[in-house]
């Protein structure tokens, strides 16, 4: 689910890297997880799920109507169909900032964790295009600007990876949380990519109002002590694209 965005396509390439016959679930192939139509004819015969489907907004009321109609939906079709395994992409402690975006993969994760279809979620972090994303789309006027945030990028690829490891295992609930190799600033990722893009305007820092936030800037959305750690640097990331 979600194959043919920014984390669902390298975790096809991975999978059908290593022999297994992967079905990407779109509109255009037939099945909509937000109505679910055409959901159970597309996963008959299917194994496992991997969910990394995503809503781009940063209203709470949107991403949690999104993701409740996409996994409720989704998970009601495995389970009329049999599925035996579905593994979900969240992020690392989005329960302890239940604002905005994050809202929606709480809310995600509690209809996984209470649904009879075995089940394996990952949190990680945000991913190294992150800050791509972000320079495009906070913009005042012709500005762009940088939200403060404190971070650790990890690579698609070693998220792609673990996510494809999650399906050929056994269901393991709460897997080990996986981040980058070391904390970043969102404000100096966000210009370092600016002028590896040719940009040499002007990006104000600026911290986010109310509770998200404040999340984001007193470390609330790093990872803990526990988390396994991709190997990819966002220097290193930049380098290379």
């Amino acid at each position: 689910m979600g194959g043919t965005g920014a984390a669902g396509s390298r975790v096809a390439q991975v999978a059908r890297s290593r022999g297994h016959d992967v079905v990407i679930v779109t509109r255009s192939t037939g099945a909509d997880a937000a109505s679910g139509a055409g959901l159970r004819d597309a996963l008959k015969n299917v194994d496992v799920v991997i969910d990394t489907l995503n809503v781009s907004t940063l209203n709470a009321r949107e991403s949690e109507e999104f993701f409740r109609a996409t996994t409720g939906r989704l998970l009601a079709a495995e389970g009329d169909v049999g599925v035996g395994h579905h593994v979900a992409l969240s992020i690392v402690n989005c329960d302890r900032a239940p604002y905005g975006y994050y809202a929606g993969k709480v809310a995600q994760e509690s209809l996984i964790t209470a649904d009879e279809v075995p089940w394996t979620i990952l949190r990680t972090t945000q991913f190294h295009d992150f800050a791509a994303q972000v320079f495009a789309s906070a913009r005042v006027g012709p500005v762009h600007v940088a939200p403060q945030m404190r971070t650790q990028p990890v690579s698609l690829d070693d998220v792609a990876t673990r996510l494809v490891d999650l399906a050929e295992a056994p269901p393991a609930g709460r897997a080990r949380d996986l981040a980058g190799p070391r904390e970043e600033s969102l404000v100096e990722m966000i210009r370092a990519y600016a002028r590896a893009t040719g940009h040499r305007g002007w990006i104000p820092a600026f911290p986010l109002p109310g509770p998200l936030g404040r999340a984001q800037r007193d470390g609330t959305l790093l990872p803990g002590p526990d988390a396994d750690h991709g190997m990819v640097t966002f220097a290193q990331w930049l380098a290379n694209r």
